[in-house]
């Protein structure tokens, strides 16, 4: 399977499916179908896609837009851009700043424009960076529109599991053994986004680094 196999699965996914959990098993039912190795391929290009856009700028993205930082969660957070197409990944996983394009996140502020709130944020090391008003309520995000997607990146693990009789960890070490290794979630493996890490908090950077998203949250 070569990456515009994948994105084709990827995104008909999407088309042939009318919510997350359904997409989950379509998924699934079509790897199942798919010999070792092209479900391994599969993982593959799910890895390099996300390690692609796994950078501080769009760390900054996730974290200002969910209003938290972990991990995991932006590891979530990715597998969420991957759902949307490919289309929508290229555009925003070498310039994080263009997320505004995407009608998903249209949608979001659009759900949540009418409940603003004062928030205290703080920067990534425990300290008080700034205060602001924002129109962002993440509970009420429902589930389909909530920028994160968990379980896409597990949708390989049963079809493998079937196909070759081995637990998931060895679809890790196929993986691997093709040369490509996960950056997610990066504390776990001791991986870093690229680029400079940089203090979120610190308005006049943000602005400088993210200038269309500053100007939407009123920073800078």
């Amino acid at each position: 399977m070569d990456i515009d196999g994948f994105w084709e699965l990827v995104e008909r996914s999407a088309r042939e499916t009318e919510n997350r959990q359904a997409r989950v098993a379509w998924l699934k039912d079509q790897l199942c179908g798919l010999s070792a190795e092209e479900i391994v391929d599969f993982d593959v290009w799910f890895t390099v896609c996300a390690n692609r856009a796994c950078s501080w700028d769009m760390y900054a993205v996730f974290w200002t837009i969910t209003g938290f930082g972990s991990s995991d969660g932006f590891e979530y957070f990715m597998n969420w851009l991957i759902s949307l197409g490919r289309d929508a990944f290229e555009k925003v996983a070498d310039c994080p700043d263009r997320i505004l394009e995407l009608p998903q996140v249209q949608r979001l502020f659009e759900l949540s424009k009418n409940f603003s709130h004062e928030r205290t944020t703080w920067g990534r090391d425990g300290e008080f960076r700034l205060r602001r008003v924002t129109r962002i309520r993440r509970e009420l995000w429902p589930g389909e529109d909530y920028p994160k997607f968990e379980l896409l990146r597990y949708v390989t693990f049963e079809p493998y599991k079937r196909a070759t009789g081995l637990e998931t960890d060895g679809l890790g070490d196929a993986v691997r053994a093709r040369g490509v290794r996960s950056k997610f979630p990066f504390l776990t493996y001791h991986a870093e986004p690229d680029g400079e890490d940089w203090d979120f908090g610190d308005e006049a950077e943000f602005a400088r680094r993210l200038p269309r998203l500053a100007r939407h949250y009123g920073l800078g």
